[in-house]
């Protein structure tokens, strides 16, 4: 590192040893009590299950029609009553919730997902529960993807038969969870894979549970993006929970009821094919063919053109109408702000929370520049009918770009501003323009 580089950690790390009262107190948390008495409280594991809930994004959420008779809905949340049937390896593991480099957890404190499912639906509904498959057909690969005893305790039954024992559940239920996926220790140092498919056994146990006709939720654990392009087209609801820690069973159970409605936003782009990555956000105009709307020089657009899922994505339990672009003031020269103010609705039947995410791009530029770059981002509550404002305020560290002399500079042109739910789901749009002020001021008025 350079020694700049070096003083500013340095001074991040005093920043954060004043901020926990070290230098008054040294020794502050070396009481031998401390643990038992601050540590996986009510209220922190109550902020746990919030803080989990709010990471979930919701993927899919198709209209499917759940009972003879009745107009098709869509499937999430749903009615916790009857037999909900949860299926997979990854469904009644404890050791795997906290997810990879929780180090000090203590894994047994943590509730498998059934655990949890059948405290939350006590009363309400019956659960079952069938592993379905291992986490993957090779069990010397599970193996190392398992360890630091978080072991899946893998069955040594025939494919066939965790296969034949999950249908029999599944033929009982009105509703089939499949908590499929990866395990923790898929993700972290020395995990990479060539194929970022849901494992084999897992995606053939999918495939046969989708047969049997009952509506289908995919909770998919995961701690990176993987390519699902099958279960985007033929599943109809899919819930990305990632690895939400001590709490999450609770947490999945509150947003598969919509005691909670999802409404993370992806961080990550997902591909369709591993043969698209490197595949990322931000990108360069045409590198990754615009999302797929520009079919490249021959005029063929391939169908894996684009992402699946786009950086800044997720759904929700409810709609969202953007309103008001307002940009003020117009024209700004590189050292001064402009505020970037709009309106957002909640325009359905139940609260919940958005992700406004503001985007810039620079028009015309000296280099090339990135299509859009993410400069802002709000989440917001909103109750049923209620309307809130979001303001951003845009600097030069927004506008900037690394000229050709590898300086961070402002170059005087017009930007294109963008609102809205994603990267790719733009709701709103104005132009900001920079202007030189050294210029003369016939051309400035002009």
């Amino acid at each position: 590192y350079s020694s700049a580089a070096s003083d500013v950690y340095k001074r991040q790390i005093l920043e954060a040893k004043y901020k926990l009262g070290l230098f008054d107190n040294p020794y502050k948390y070396c009481d031998l009590k401390r643990p038992a008495r601050d540590i996986f409280t009510k209220a922190h594991r109550d902020a746990a299950r919030r803080i989990a809930a709010e990471s979930f994004v919701l993927l899919k959420n198709d209209n499917v029609t759940l009972r003879p008779g009745t107009p098709a809905e869509p499937l999430l949340p749903f009615n916790p009553k009857g037999n909900i049937a949860v299926i997979g390896p990854l469904a009644d593991s404890r050791t795997n919730m906290p997810g990879t480099w929780s180090v000090a957890a203590v894994l047994d404190r943590c509730p498998s997902l059934v655990e949890g499912l059948k405290e939350m639906t006590a009363g309400k509904a019956n659960i079952l529960y069938a592993k379905g498959s291992n986490l993957i057909s090779d069990a010397s690969y599970e193996e190392r993807a398992t360890m630091f005893g978080r072991s899946l305790n893998r069955d040594n039954r025939t494919d066939e038969q965790l296969l034949n024992e999950a249908l029999t559940v599944a033929n009982q239920s009105d509703i089939i969870i499949a908590a499929l996926g990866e395990s923790s220790e898929m993700s972290g140092e020395s995990s990479s894979r060539t194929d970022l498919n849901i494992p084999d056994v897992q995606q053939n146990l999918l495939k046969e549970l989708l047969k049997t006709g009952k509506p289908v939720v995919l909770v998919l654990f995961t701690g990176r993006p993987l390519t699902l392009t099958w279960e985007q087209e033929h599943v109809p609801a899919i819930l990305n929970v990632w690895f939400g820690g001590s709490e999450a069973a609770y947490a999945i159970s509150d947003a598969l009821f919509g005691y909670v409605n999802p409404g993370g936003k992806l961080t990550v782009t997902f591909p369709k094919s591993v043969g698209q990555i490197p595949f990322n956000f931000p990108c360069k105009p045409s590198s990754q063919i615009d999302g797929g709307k520009n079919p490249g020089l021959d005029g063929n657009m391939s169908r894996v053109n684009g992402a699946l899922y786009s950086f800044g994505y997720g759904l929700s339990y409810t709609t969202f109408e953007y309103s008001d672009i307002e940009i003020s003031p117009k024209v700004i020269t590189p050292n001064q702000k402009a505020t970037v103010r709009c309106k957002v609705t909640n325009t359905g039947k139940r609260a919940g929370d958005e992700v406004v995410q503001l985007y810039v791009r620079d028009i015309l530029s000296s280099v090339t520049t990135y299509e859009k770059n993410l400069a802002g981002f709000e989440r917001i509550h909103l109750q049923p009918g209620e309307t809130k404002e979001v303001v951003f305020t845009l600097d030069r560290k927004q506008l900037e770009l690394l000229d050709k002399h590898m300086e961070w500079v402002v170059e005087p042109g017009d930007f294109s501003i963008m609102v809205g739910a994603s990267s790719e789901d733009i709701r709103l749009s104005g132009k900001l323009t920079v202007e030189d002020p050294n210029a003369p001021m016939q051309a400035q008025a002009k």
